[in-house]
């Protein structure tokens, strides 16, 4: 799942934009990011996202525009999903069958 995309901060505006994100947000957005030294997990970017309204098919979609492949963009939601899960239950706890 590892790899490295780009987008630069107008498009990203654009994007965000064009999801109906306000325009207070995008900069919150865009300015947090350049806090982070403009380097981020893109798990950070869609929880940010998440947080501001925008839904899973936006967030596929604008994944997608980046070039993140589809097999990526499901695996990214699985780790969502068990760090919402850990977030909520603490951490898992692992059963096995002998």
């Amino acid at each position: 799942m590892a790899g490295t995309y780009s987008i630069e901060k107008i498009e990203l505006k654009r994007m965000l934009s064009n999801l109906k994100v306000s325009d207070k947000n995008a900069e919150s957005i865009i300015s947090s990011l350049d806090k982070m030294h403009k380097h981020v997990n893109i798990l950070v970017l869609i929880g940010m996202l998440q947080k501001f309204g925008l839904g899973q098919p936006d967030l596929v979609n604008m994944l997608r525009r980046i070039g993140i492949d589809d097999i990526t963009i499901s695996n990214l939601f699985d780790s969502l999903d068990e760090q919402s899960v850990r977030n909520t239950f603490g951490k898992l706890i692992e059963l096995s069958v002998d």
